[in-house]
C-alpha cells in the first residue's frame, strides 16, 4: 500500500509529533484506499485476524461506525466497548484496562471527555492508540479533512482556510496541527474569549515557520472569510458543555455561517463541518445544504481515512 509502513505501531494522540511527510503518507494511503474502494474492491484484507477495540465515553455517529465499518473492510473485526459497560465505569483504572487490552487486541481506539485519559491509555498500552475525540484533539477529524480539501483543490499548500466560531475547538486545534504542517494560509475568527490551546497554538507556529504556513487571527466574520477557499464551522456547545449554552450561543451569534457571511467568501469557496451539525445555530440550512457544502463528501471520506490509519498504524 503505496509502500510506507514507517508509521506501524504509532499512536495517534495529536498531531503535534506527525510530520509533512507523516500527513502525506496517510492522505496518499487514503487516496489508495478510496480508489480501491470505487473501483469495486469493498474488502482489502490486509489487517486479517487482527481486533479494533472501540472504547468510547461519548456518543458518537462517524467516529464509531467510520471505524467499524472501516475495520470490516481491512479484514478485522472491532469491538464496541461502552466506557459503562466496561469495568471502567465501576472504577478500574486506565492502566489496568490498557494493560490488559494490550493481550487481547491490536489497536485502541479512544473516544473521551479529557485528553488525559487518552494519554494515559497510550502510556500503559503496548498496542497503538488513536484518539476518536477528545476535549483537546479531533487529529482523525482533520486528515480526513485535508484529505477531502485535497480532492476538491487539488492542493494545500496556500489554501486559505477560515474557520468561524469557537477558537478553543478541539477539531480547530486540529486542523491548525495539520494545516501548519502543509503550509497553509489558518485564519480563525472567533470572539477574543475563545482561542486556541497555547500548547497547541505554540507547535502550530513552529511548524508553519517551516512550512511557511501563516496563522492569523481575524475576529469580523465578515473580513475572515474574504477570499477564503474553506469556509469551516463546528458546533457552539460541545459534549459536556451544555450547562455553558446560554453563555456561548450569546457570544457566538455573530460568528453564524450563513448565505451573507458564505456570500462575502465568494463562489470559489467551499463550506464544510465535522458534524453533527446543530442546524439554525452555527450554521443555517441554505448553506449547509446549499452547493458550496462538501460536507456529506467529508462525512464518506471518514471512513477512507480510518482505513488508511488502520492500515498504517496496527503492526
Amino acid at each position: 500500500m503505496c509502500g510506507y509502513y514507517n508509521l506501524k505501531g504509532r499512536d495517534l494522540l495529536t498531531l503535534e509529533d506527525y510530520t509533512e511527510e507523516d500527513i502525506n503518507v496517510i492522505l496518499e494511503t487514503t487516496r489508495y484506499m478510496k480508489s480501491r474502494f470505487y473501483s469495486g474492491e469493498r474488502i482489502i484484507p490486509v489487517l486479517n485476524g487482527r481486533t479494533v477495540a472501540l472504547v468510547f465515553e461519548k456518543h458518537s455517529t462517524r467516529t464509531r461506525v467510520s471505524f467499524e465499518v472501516a475495520a470490516h473492510q481491512l479484514g478485522a473485526q472491532s469491538l464496541y466497548l461502552g466506557w459503562e459497560q466496561l469495568q471502567l465505569g465501576r472504577g478500574e483504572t486506565i492502566a489496568d484496562t490498557a494493560r490488559v487490552l494490550s493481550r487481547y487486541v491490536d489497536v485502541i481506539v479512544a473516544r473521551v471527555k479529557e485528553h488525559s485519559k487518552l494519554e494515559e491509555f497510550a502510556k500503559y498500552a503496548d498496542i497503538p492508540v488513536i484518539n476518536g475525540l477528545s476535549d483537546l484533539a479531533h487529529p482523525v477529524q482533520a486528515l480526513s479533512d485535508m484529505f477531502t480539501i485535497l480532492e476538491k483543490k487539488g492542493r494545500l499548500k496556500g489554501i486559505k482556510l477560515v474557520f468561524v466560531g469557537d477558537g478553543s475547538d478541539n477539531v480547530l486545534h486540529s486542523l491548525l496541527l495539520a494545516g501548519s504542517r502543509l503550509g497553509m494560509h489558518l485564519v480563525i475568527s472567533s470572539p477574543p474569549q475563545l482561542r486556541p490551546n497555547d500548547r497547541i497554538l505554540n507547535n502550530a507556529k513552529k511548524a508553519a515557520e517551516l512550512s511557511n504556513a501563516t496563522i492569523e487571527f481575524i475576529d469580523d466574520p465578515f473580513k475572515a472569510v474574504e477570499g477564503a477557499d474553506v469556509v469551516y464551522t463546528d458546533v457552539w456547545v460541545s459534549m459536556g458543555q451544555e450547562a455553558l449554552r446560554e453563555e456561548r450561543v450569546k457570544l457566538l451569534r455573530p460568528y453564524q455561517v450563513n448565505s451573507k457571511l458564505m456570500e462575502r467568501a465568494g463562489n470559489r469557496a467551499i463550506f464544510m463541518h465535522c458534524l453533527p451539525a446543530k442546524r439554525g445555530e452555527e450554521v443555517t440550512d441554505e448553506v449547509i445544504d446549499g452547493p458550496q457544502s462538501v460536507v456529506w463528501d467529508q462525512a464518506e471520506n471518514r471512513l477512507h481515512t480510518q482505513k488508511a490509519l488502520l492500515s498504517l498504524l496496527v503492526p
